[in-house]
């Protein structure tokens, strides 16, 4: 597991870093430590499981993927989103969100959380291609 360290991918046209962001939810979130030794310049892929501390993270981060908010679980039509467990509302509730320079991708996941209720927000296995 990658909680607040990351690891090397060598590759011929530079290294890729992996770095695990530890929950933000848990405060556990360190993403100095997380990246500490990384270049500014190289490509870091960075994991966490709550996208909160999407803002926080430095421009070494070029990808972030997160879960943890089920995409709220519940989308209803005229309504949205009505709850998205997470301090930014529906911002980071679901798919891809560019800011800053930085990407960061939030899947709705298969599973739920709290109540065992999904309506138009479908699972989803998210199949990411990276060039």
């Amino acid at each position: 597991m990658l909680e607040n360290r990351h690891i090397v991918i060598a590759r011929t046209d530079g290294p890729l870093y992996l770095a695990g962001i530890g929950d933000d939810k848990t405060h556990a979130a360190d993403p100095v430590r997380a990246l500490a030794g990384v270049a500014r310049t190289a490509p870091a892929l960075c994991f966490t499981h709550s996208p909160d501390v999407f803002p926080a993270l430095p421009a070494a981060c070029a990808l972030t993927l997160a879960g943890h908010s089920h995409g709220g679980q519940l989308r209803l039509p005229l309504l949205g989103r009505p709850i998205v467990p997470s301090r930014f509302g529906q911002r980071y509730a679901a798919g891809l969100v560019r800011e800053g320079g930085k990407s960061l991708f939030v899947s709705t996941g298969i599973g739920t959380s709290h109540l065992a209720v999904r309506l138009g927000v479908p699972p989803e296995i998210s199949l990411l291609a990276l060039k």
